[in-house]
């Protein structure tokens, strides 16, 4: 029997229709029925959010998704608790929070009964599986103990120092050099220069194994003309992979990517791809190393991975989640606290020149050591204004600026307020840092001498007011190592060079981010450097 063609193209419009149709009746379904069962109790306190009847806060959260973190935190701020809560009905429901008292409730006074959930669990769980960061329970508590084994280990922290050292003594300072003997004309992108170093290091730590991201082309004058652009290609499909994995996050139609996925289309389509060119590149290395260590070979090495491999018992898909848990961790978090460091310090010539004099004053303690040359682990670690001033930034620019828990049952937080079952309960450093109740009324301005006392020694603040590192449990393990690869890399650069951010971006304000895993500048950071000529100069 013949079909006209207008017929075949109403059967192909009716049967593309029909998923579309399923997909709005679902959403009809859950939009209603749980509008008309929420009660008073398990909606959260909201302050200055307007609710919508059988909607909640969709339309909300729609209107403010690309500027999540200031509409967030400037509720939060406003807000006598300090808190923002949210409800999309059908969808999602919880809080985001910058009061100290529900830091400390959610990560160390109450930890069990909020785990990272399902819920994140499910969008995460395609790119890293079930390691570190994306695993709960004794999942959890077994990766956790090893790794803080590990890192508590003197050879990783002398392998980290040396590959740090390496990088900045062997990449990063050629680099700078040949791009300010460029006769003033190399613009570089700082922050695209800081994301290869920090890859580099990382998958060094990581896996033991050099992507060369940093490594320049032999006839480019520092510009950025990249040795091989293959060997950038796992960092490329690594940061898309996040990029995309955090737009899940972003959707307050959660079953939307679900459905995306199902059909393959859109940006699942996208991350479906960038995943396995990651997971192909981890296993790779993973089976390589494998067969090295059952073969006896490179039984000296000090990289994570190694460690790991050492023991029998984990499979090759166990080691490759693990690896990218460490990858995630250590891939942009230096970077955007670096980043964000240099262009508060290109407005503010007094912080420069305190931290210029205090890597002076370290230089000349340190035998056996000349200019260019990266600086000892101790050395770094007894820079206390340097660490004021890092420290400092990342309150106001928190590398990783929001992160999330799961409430496994009800609960009740200390000022009373009820928080449900299966509610997010999301806590912002980003937040946090601009509020005068934790900070005081200068809260917004940028002041090192805040983390010092009277003798000049850095003062830590409460984990639970500071959140940069999370807290509890949980805390950062590489905290330390984040330090002591920041302080380097600022160390090296300022000993020798003047970094001038270009005025378009120096005089513009605050320059606009994109909240990815990190907090990144859009756009980059355009900067020309050169050389310090004058010993006593720090402009």
């Amino acid at each position: 029997m013949a079909i006209d063609s207008s017929s075949s193209s109403e059967l192909q419009a009716s049967a593309l229709s029909l998923p579309v149709l399923l997909f709005v009746l679902y959403i009809s379904y859950h939009l209603i029925t749980r509008a008309l069962t929420t009660t008073k109790k398990n909606k959260p306190t909201t302050h200055g959010l307007k609710s919508h009847p059988l909607l909640g806060h969709l339309l909300e959260f729609l209107k403010n998704r690309h500027r999540f973190l200031e509409w967030s935190t400037e509720l939060i701020v406003a807000s006598p608790d300090h808190r923002m809560g949210f409800w999309i009905p059908g969808m999602r429901t919880g809080i985001v929070t910058g009061n100290p008292a529900d830091v400390e409730h959610v990560l160390r006074t109450n930890f069990a009964n909020y785990p990272k959930g399902e819920h994140a669990a499910a969008m995460l769980r395609d790119f890293l599986g079930h390691g570190l960061f994306n695993s709960d329970g004794e999942q959890w508590l077994w990766q956790r103990k090893n790794a803080s084994h590990e890192f508590s280990s003197r050879s990783l922290r002398r392998f980290v120092v040396d590959v740090v050292s390496d990088e900045v003594a062997c990449r990063l300072l050629p680099l700078l050099r040949r791009a300010a003997d460029g006769d003033g004309r190399v613009v570089l992108d700082l922050q695209d220069v800081l994301e290869r170093f920090a890859f580099d290091t990382i998958c060094m730590v990581a896996f033991g194994h050099d992507p060369c991201c940093l490594c320049l082309a032999a006839d480019d004058d520092g510009g950025g003309g990249w040795a091989d652009a293959k060997k950038s290609e796992f960092m490329r499909a690594f940061g898309e992979a996040q990029d995309l994995i955090v737009r899940r996050f972003l959707d307050p139609v959660e079953v939307s990517w679900k459905v995306k996925k199902w059909l393959n289309v859109g940006m699942e389509r996208r991350l479906k791809k960038a995943i396995a060119d990651v997971h192909a590149f981890a296993m790779g290395i993973v089976r390589a190393r494998r067969q090295s260590a059952s073969a006896s070979v490179d039984h000296h090495r000090d990289d994570v991975l190694s460690r790991f491999v050492a023991s029998t018992e984990h499979s090759d898909e166990a080691l490759r989640d693990i690896v990218l848990s460490f990858l995630i961790a250590g891939r942009e978090t230096t970077s955007s606290a670096l980043t964000w460091f240099f262009w508060l310090l290109s407005s503010r010539p007094a912080v420069a020149a305190r931290v210029l004099a205090e890597v002076r004053a370290a230089r000349e303690a340190s035998t056996g050591t000349r200019p260019g040359e990266p600086l000892g682990f101790d050395a770094l670690r007894g820079m206390h204004y340097l660490h004021a001033a890092l420290t400092e930034s990342m309150r106001l620019y928190p590398p990783a600026p929001i992160d999330s828990q799961s409430c496994a049952a009800d609960d009740t937080l200390p000022d009373g307020t009820h928080v449900g079952k299966g509610w997010s309960v999301t806590y912002s450093a980003y937040a946090m840092g601009r509020l005068p109740a934790i900070w005081g009324d200068d809260c917004a301005e940028y002041r090192p001498e805040r983390w010092l006392g009277d003798d000049g020694a850095f003062r830590p603040e409460s984990p639970f007011r500071y959140t940069v590192f999370h807290a509890g449990p949980r805390m950062c393990l590489g905290k330390e190592m984040a330090y002591v690869q920041m302080k380097s890399v600022v160390a090296s650069v300022l000993e020798e060079f003047v970094v001038d951010v270009r005025k378009e971006v120096a005089g513009g304000g605050v320059p606009e981010h994109v909240l990815s895993v990190t907090l990144r500048m859009k756009g980059g950071l355009p900067v020309q450097v050169r050389r310090r000529e004058l010993a006593g100069s720090a402009e």
